[in-house]
C-alpha cells in the first residue's frame, strides 16, 4: 500500500511540474514533451490526416494494377514529405506537391491541418516550384516575446530584428529591401513599443536620425541624445523637410558626379554603389503622429499642409536612392493628411498596424495590399497590447509582436550611443539640447540641470 501510495504522489509531483514547465519554459517543455508527442501524431495519422482535408491524390496506373492483383483498393496519395524536424517553437516538414496540386490548397486547409494535429498554428508556404514548407507551432509564440540572448544583427547595416512572428521567426526591418514604412496604432497599442526597438536598434548604427514630433517633441525627446535633429512644432517641421530636401538634391548630385569621375568610375545610381569614403551617412525620418503634423485650422494651415505633403512625397519617391528613408507613425492615417495622402501611402510599402480606433484606418494601413490582413488587424484584441499586423506590398503578412521595452530602457540605450551622432552641418540648426545633471553637486541648492547640444 505504501509503495501504491509513493507512485501516486511521484505521479503528481511530476505532473505538476511538468505544467509548471509548460507554463515557465514552455521552450523546455516543447523539447522534452511537445514535440515528441506531435511528431508521433504526425507521422502516424499523415496519410489519414492529408486524406481527409482533401490532399491526395489517384494513385498512379502502376498502383492500382498491382492493388488489383493482390485483391486489394489503391489508396490515395498523400504529398512526399520529409522527417518532422524540431524548430523552437515547433516543427517543419518539407513537402512535395503531385501534379495537379497548388499551394493555395494547402493553405485552404491550413486550419484544418491544425485541429487535426492539435496544434496552435500551422504556416504553410511555397518554396520553389512543385515543393511547401509546412511549420507547426506548438503554444502562442506571442504571449511572452523576450529578446534573445544572442541579439544579433541580420543582414548588415539597416536591417534590425524587431518582433516576433506567429510563426516562430523574427520580423526583420531591412530598410534598403522597403526603404519607408507606415506605422498605426492607438494609445495603449503597442505602437511606442515598436518604435521604441526600432530607435534602440538604429542608434546603435552609423545613422543619422531625425525626429519630427508635433506633439511639443514629449514623444521622441527622450530620444534626444541620439538624434540629429527634431522638429517639434509644424512650422519648424516645414523648415526641416526643406532642408532634408536640399541634402537629396546634394547626394543626388554626388552619385551624378561619380558616373563621370573617369572610365575607371562604377557607375551607380544609389548612394550604396559609392565608395566607402564618399558616401553619405544614411538618414532615416521619424514622423510621430503624422496627423498632428497636418492639422490645419484655416487656410494658410492648408497651404503649408499640401505643401508638407508633397515634401514627404518627394522624400519618399526618390529618398531611397539618396539614402533617405522615411518612418510615419500616427494613430490614424486618411484624408485628413490632404489630397496627397493616398499618393504618399503608395510609397510606404511596409505597413505595420497596430490595434487601432476606427475600420478605416486599418484598411488604409493595409487593404490595397491585403484585404484580409486589414481584417486581421480589426480583430486585434485590446487587452493583448503590442500584438500588430505586418505587411508590404508583395502581399504577404503576418502577426508580430515587439519584445517589452521601457521608456526609461530605451532613453538610456539613446544616451549611451550618444557619441555616435554623425556629423551632417546642414542639420546643425536643428540638433535638440539636452538637460545633464551635474555629476557631483556641491550642496542641495546646486544649479539646475544646464542645458547643452548634443555635439558637446
Amino acid at each position: 500500500m505504501t509503495d501504491t501510495v509513493w507512485t501516486l504522489v511521484l505521479a503528481l509531483v511530476g505532473l505538476a511540474a511538468l505544467l509548471v514547465l509548460r507554463r515557465r519554459l514552455p521552450v523546455a517543455f516543447w523539447w522534452l514533451v511537445g514535440y515528441p508527442l506531435v511528431a508521433l501524431r504526425v507521422l502516424t495519422t499523415y496519410r489519414a490526416t492529408m486524406d481527409a482535408c482533401g490532399l491526395t491524390v489517384p494513385a498512379s496506373a502502376v498502383r492500382r494494377a498491382t492493388a488489383r492483383l493482390i485483391g486489394r483498393e489503391a489508396a490515395p496519395v498523400p504529398p512526399r514529405r520529409s522527417l518532422p524536424l524540431p524548430t523552437g517553437s515547433g516543427l517543419v516538414m518539407r513537402l512535395r506537391m503531385a501534379a495537379g496540386q497548388a499551394p493555395e490548397d494547402f493553405i485552404a486547409s491550413a486550419d484544418r491541418l491544425r485541429h487535426a494535429w492539435a496544434a496552435h498554428a500551422v504556416h504553410i508556404r511555397p518554396t520553389k516550384p512543385g515543393r511547401l514548407e509546412l511549420r507547426l507551432i506548438g503554444w502562442d509564440v506571442l504571449a511572452d516575446v523576450r529578446r534573445p540572448r544572442q541579439w544579433k544583427q541580420a543582414g548588415g547595416p539597416l536591417s534590425l530584428p524587431l518582433a516576433l512572428r506567429d510563426d516562430g521567426q523574427w520580423h526583420v526591418r531591412d530598410f534598403r529591401a522597403v526603404p519607408h514604412e507606415l506605422i498605426l496604432g492607438a494609445t495603449q497599442s503597442g505602437k511606442s513599443v515598436y518604435l521604441r526597438n526600432l530607435l534602440c536598434g538604429l542608434a546603435r548604427q552609423p545613422v543619422v536620425l531625425v525626429g519630427i514630433d508635433c506633439k511639443w517633441g514629449v514623444e521622441l525627446a527622450p530620444f534626444a541624445p541620439r538624434l540629429s535633429a527634431l522638429a517639434d512644432n509644424p512650422d519648424r517641421a516645414n523648415e526641416l523637410l526643406d532642408t532634408l530636401l536640399v541634402e537629396m538634391e546634394a547626394r543626388f548630385r554626388l552619385i551624378g558626379l561619380s558616373g563621370g569621375a573617369g572610365p575607371d568610375a562604377v557607375l551607380t545610381s544609389d548612394v550604396w554603389g559609392l565608395p566607402d569614403d564618399v558616401r553619405p551617412v544614411p538618414v532615416v525620418v521619424v514622423v510621430d503622429e503624422v496627423a498632428e503634423l497636418f492639422l490645419a485650422a484655416g487656410k494658410d494651415d492648408e497651404k503649408r499642409r499640401d505643401a508638407m505633403v508633397t515634401k514627404l512625397i518627394r522624400l519618399a519617391q526618390l529618398g531611397r536612392a539618396a539614402g533617405i528613408y522615411l518612418e510615419v507613425c500616427g494613430q490614424r492615417f486618411g484624408s485628413e493628411l490632404g489630397r496627397g495622402a493616398t499618393m504618399l501611402r503608395a510609397q510606404l510599402t511596409g505597413r505595420v498596424c497596430h490595434r487601432v480606433n476606427d475600420e478605416s484606418s486599418a484598411n488604409m494601413a493595409l487593404a490595397d495590399i491585403a484585404p484580409e490582413a486589414a481584417l486581421a488587424a480589426t480583430s486585434i484584441p485590446a487587452e493583448r497590447p503590442g500584438i500588430a499586423v505586418v505587411g508590404d506590398s508583395s502581399g504577404g503578412w503576418s502577426q508580430i509582436r515587439s519584445p517589452h521595452l521601457t521608456l526609461d530602457d530605451a532613453a538610456a540605450v539613446c544616451r549611451d550611443t550618444s557619441a555616435l551622432v554623425p556629423e551632417l552641418p546642414r542639420l546643425d540648426s536643428f540638433r535638440p539640447v539636452v538637460a545633464v545633471k551635474p555629476a557631483a553637486p556641491a550642496s542641495p541648492t546646486a544649479a539646475a540641470p544646464t542645458a547643452r547640444p548634443v555635439t558637446d
